[in-house]
């Protein structure tokens, strides 16, 4: 069978290209994707705390995308989580955000929106500027981890109801011309290709990348920690963002270091990959803990002589890993200064009660570069002065927290790429890193492609 438009990938970028081209088009779409339908993506590992490597795994694949099981956290704003500015002009990348959450509003994402008031907005970034700190004021909606997969689900029958066809469990093995060649070694003709295969699929989209000639650059990485900590000493701050980001430059090393993914009075997660394990954190809607988590990261560019920063990140993963006997690191802040490694009886002793239990107390600066652990102790002992009480002793990190970004696919401003018909969108092409920004990359893929047709 022929269609007009395959897409594969059916994570953030992919499902809203084919709302956009269902909605304003008759075109035949296909969406291929290597994992299950949003119902089925049920981690064993939530009820026996042990990874049993499921193929693919259920958090990062499936409908939905690794975000359909995720906090679900929206930021709604053109340069949070990609940059928007780089494809269009100011006020078309903000008529873009508002529409794409518009559609998340529409298929259940909560109408509460989290927003400072100009007052409060304007306390907390001179409070954050007098210590040296950029506070980013950001228009932000919570769905939940409990939530997202129901304004998945809607959003898949939306698309159904319209006519775009899914297929399911099946791997998308090679590009070729004008067709895809799948997992069961069939061949589908399509006249557009649209690469959004997000973050599990990143390293299909580079091999197909190099095979077809496409030009790629690698990107920065964010290496830290998780910080988790009474949720009481983060309430003030949640209030005015339920999401706050703070951007520090570092003293000794001059280093960007910033919050990111705050889950207020959340949970943190172990995420297990092929070769190592690392953290993440969680936050549910209906159901609260005492503590808040956020990771606290560096951001790190090599130049010459290794571009390659993913090769260098899952190092350090690697390194935890093999420290931690297959389990992530847990120390308390105050060991962390002192130069010793935590105990489970230090750590019972403190306020702070971990959320994840299938840790290793250990010590940090054994797996993570010295430059590393300067940024997170100067960091911290700076973010005290904003959020007192995050330095403290009893604060627990977990390492290691890094966030690889996929090698960025060069595009034009409609996501084609160099070869005609063939478009790419999302985190896994390396043009976003949020559901917002995914969403609506996928989005400008889609326009790209109605605009051919036009043509």
């Amino acid at each position: 069978m022929k269609y007009d438009v395959i897409i594969v990938g059916a994570g953030p970028a992919g499902m809203f290209a084919a709302y956009e081209l269902a909605k304003k088009s008759n075109l035949k779409v296909l969406i291929v994707d290597f994992g299950k339908d949003v119902s089925k993506r049920i981690c064993p590992m939530e009820k026996t705390n042990v990874c049993v490597k499921c193929e693919p795994c259920n958090i990062m694949s499936g409908v939905g995308g690794s975000g359909g099981l995720s906090d679900g956290t929206l930021n709604i704003k053109p340069d949070i989580g990609g940059n928007l500015y780089e494809l269009m002009s100011e006020k078309d990348a903000w008529e873009l955000v508002r529409y794409v959450d518009k559609i998340y509003v529409e298929n259940g994402a909560p109408k509460k929106l989290y927003e400072a008031t100009s007052s409060e907005g304007e306390m907390l970034s001179r409070k954050a500027a007098s210590a040296g700190i950029e506070f980013i004021q950001i228009p932000q909606r919570h769905i939940g981890s409990d939530h997202t997969p129901e304004v998945v689900a809607s959003l898949k029958k939306n698309l159904e109801h319209n006519g775009i066809k899914f297929l399911l469990s099946t791997a998308v093995e090679d590009i070729l011309d004008g067709e895809l060649k799948l997992s069961d070694n069939k061949k589908v003709k399509t006249k557009y290709i649209l690469a959004a295969p997000g973050r599990s699929g990143a390293p299909w989209l580079v091999k197909q990348a190099k095979k077809l000639g496409l030009k790629i650059r690698h990107g920065p990485i964010d290496v830290g920690v998780r910080v988790e900590l009474p949720g009481i000493v983060m309430d003030p701050v949640c209030r005015i963002n339920r999401d706050p980001k703070f951007h520090i430059i570092t003293e000794t090393y001059d280093d960007f270091v910033r919050t990111f993914c705050v889950n207020h009075r959340g949970y943190v997660v172990k995420e297990v990959y092929k070769d190592y394990v690392g953290v993440n954190g969680h936050s549910l809607r209906d159901k609260q803990a005492e503590n808040t988590n956020f990771a606290f990261l560096t951001r790190i560019e090599l130049t010459e002589p290794v571009e390659n920063s993913t090769m260098y990140g899952e190092s350090i993963a690697k390194t935890a890993t093999t420290l931690g006997g297959g389990n992530p690191l847990v120390q308390r802040l105050g060991d962390l200064r002192r130069g010793r490694r935590s105990t489970w009886k230090r750590i019972d002793r403190g306020q702070v009660k971990p959320t994840l239990r299938s840790v290793t107390p250990g010590d940090v600066s054994m797996v993570m570069p010295h430059r590393i652990v300067t940024n997170i102790l100067e960091g911290l002992e700076r973010l005290d002065k904003v959020i007192p009480g995050v330095a403290s002793d009893s604060t627990l990190l977990y390492a290691p927290e890094i966030k690889f970004y996929a090698m960025r696919v060069e595009v034009g401003k409609s996501m084609e790429t160099s070869i005609p018909n063939l478009f790419v969108a999302g985190d896994g092409a390396g043009v976003s890193r949020g559901l917002i920004i995914a969403s609506a990359t996928g989005v400008l893929a889609a326009r790209g492609i109605l605009e051919k047709e036009k043509a």
